[in-house]
């Protein structure tokens, strides 16, 4: 019992615990997003035994894990628009609906984006997209050139250049394109201000612009491929592809190398390292009207004159499948979200899922009134775009820092190759391969080592013999063998002329003293003959 005034001892109050969340089991969909997002292989620490190394590598791993959970978060909070599809009710196909009433019954925003751009005196046109998707250049057979800002539907510049233009390109934005015209290459700006003309480019029928290397990539009639850098104003390269005239070209955009169609029904891919053709395969028994790559460079599609349309693994050089055109398809085009649209007559169709299993029917169709499909192109795909990489709403000065960060990480064209992961790698030969290598070394090694021993044993060592000093003196002894003919006969000279006056000089004393002209006691002085 306590004492009386004393205060009574209260037991300590207990801390609350805080129940642990159940940890989230991971669905298939999200096994999927954290393989997407994981940077490689774990290195395994077991197996190091600095212990430095291994907490340093220790530190790296838990930054890389703490990385990818917040990209899945990221993807998860962040990034929650989707790609809307068509869907059709019991018997109903989705190719049968028609854009008119797709546009009934769909969201306002969305129905504003379709439109008919009606040009029949100056075409046909070829089109082109910038890489957010927002600016749209054409290119007009006769010679008539635009830029609009086609979401607003408003002109940014539009010129006649009174020439033949057979393709049209972007440069790294909106603010400069490039014009293939009748006998040259042009450069204009934002404004129609001619800003360059390529006269090395001549009779040029495509354009295709590289934009992590800055390059813009030309063929044309005369068989020959060249790369310009934009930024410099160089030919960085230029092959004569020698399979005659091409009008089919398209780069790979997952390793920038460039896919060429060619009459006589090959396909040749090209890298600027190489002035031969890296990969030749024969696709079709004619000419190849169109191809295209599919963003991750897995899929390629090509299409013939023999009304063939197939889809290539890229990885294996392998045929997947085959589709069949009632008309020879003359455009190909495979969007963000992998779909593909093929143009042949008057008809445009849309394939879903078409490259990796082969599709019983076209997912959309589109026909037009009048003319004929020269080509067609996806604006943009990807509902949650990468504002750094390629952004839509961009201001002015977004763009200007853009332009800088796109400089510094240009990459150099030694970069393109078919398997860009390749770079940075230590190639690993098989074992067989090290065993021969490592006994041809031995031999090499012993070989040249008896060598060297024999040629020592017939040498005589002298010690000393490429001394400084020696070195010297034997440059010294050069220079005076060859001023030793001239001081040798100027020493005889010398020798001549004392000898002639030792001689006076004794035929005088011996006169005097046969003359008796001396004194006595001088004549020890004289010398005696």
């Amino acid at each position: 019992m306590p004492e009386e005034g004393a205060a009574a001892a209260k037991p300590a109050a207990a801390k609350p615990v805080q129940a642990k969340a159940p940890k989230r089991k991971l669905s298939a969909e999200d096994k999927e997003k954290n393989a997407k997002q994981r940077r490689g292989p774990k290195i395994e620490l077991k197996k190091v035994e600095d212990k430095k190394l291994k907490s340093k590598l220790r530190h790296s791993e838990k930054l890389f894990k703490d990385a990818q959970e917040s990209a899945i978060k990221i993807n998860e909070w962040l990034l929650p628009g989707e790609a809307g599809t068509l869907e059709a009710e019991g018997v109903e196909r989705t190719y049968n609906f028609k854009q008119e009433d797709v546009v009934k019954h769909v969201a306002s925003g969305a129905a504003k984006k379709a439109f008919d751009l009606a040009l029949p005196d100056l075409g046909p046109y070829n089109i082109d997209f910038t890489r957010s998707g927002r600016y749209m250049l054409l290119g007009g057979r006769r010679g008539h050139l635009a830029i609009m800002d086609w979401q607003k539907a408003k002109m940014v510049t539009e010129l006649q250049v009174a020439e033949t233009t057979r393709d049209v390109a972007f440069l790294h934005n909106e603010s400069f394109f490039a014009a293939a015209q009748k006998k040259y290459v042009y450069i204009y700006d934002k404004n129609g201000m001619e800003v360059h003309c390529m006269k090395e480019h001549t009779e040029i029928n495509q354009l295709q612009f590289l934009p992590h290397h800055f390059m813009l990539a030309t063929v044309g009639d005369a068989g020959i491929l060249r790369y310009q850098d934009t930024s410099t104003g160089h030919i960085v390269a230029q092959h004569k592809t020698r399979l005659g005239p091409c009008s089919t070209m398209r780069q790979n955009p997952w390793n920038a190398v460039l896919n060429l169609g060619h009459t006589a029904g090959t396909v040749t891919m090209w890298t600027p390292n190489i002035n031969k053709p890296v990969v030749k395969m024969l696709c079709h028994r004619g000419a190849v009207n169109a191809l295209a790559v599919d963003p991750s460079g897995v899929h390629m599609v090509t299409a013939g004159v023999d009304g063939q349309v197939k889809v290539w693994d890229v990885r294996m050089l392998r045929q997947l499948h085959a589709y069949f055109s009632y008309s020879p398809a003359t455009s190909l085009e495979i969007s963000q979200r992998g779909l593909l649209a093929v143009g042949y007559g008057r008809r445009v169709q849309i394939w879903q899922d078409a490259l990796r299993s082969k599709a019983k029917s076209p997912y959309m169709t589109h026909n037009i009134l009048g003319g004929l499909i020269e080509g067609a192109k996806f604006c943009a795909g990807e509902a949650n775009y990468d504002s750094f990489v390629a952004n839509p709403f961009q201001v002015k000065s977004e763009r200007r820092e853009q332009e800088v960060h796109q400089l510094l990480d240009k990459l150099q064209p030694d970069s393109i190759v078919l398997d860009p992961e390749s770079i940075g790698t230590v190639r690993k030969e098989p074992s067989q391969v090290q065993e021969q290598k490592r006994l041809e070394s031995l031999e090499a090694n012993e070989a040249r080592n008896k060598t060297m021993a024999e040629e020592n044993a017939k040498k005589t060592k002298m010690k000393g013999k490429n001394r400084p000093s020696k070195r010297h003196r034997k440059k010294v002894d050069n220079i005076v063998e060859e001023k030793k003919p001239a001081l040798t006969k100027r020493l005889q000279d010398e020798e001549r002329r004392r000898q002639v006056k030792i001689d006076r000089e004794i035929k005088i004393r011996s006169d005097a003293l046969a003359d008796g002209s001396i004194p006595t006691a001088l004549e020890r002085f004289y010398k005696k003959v």
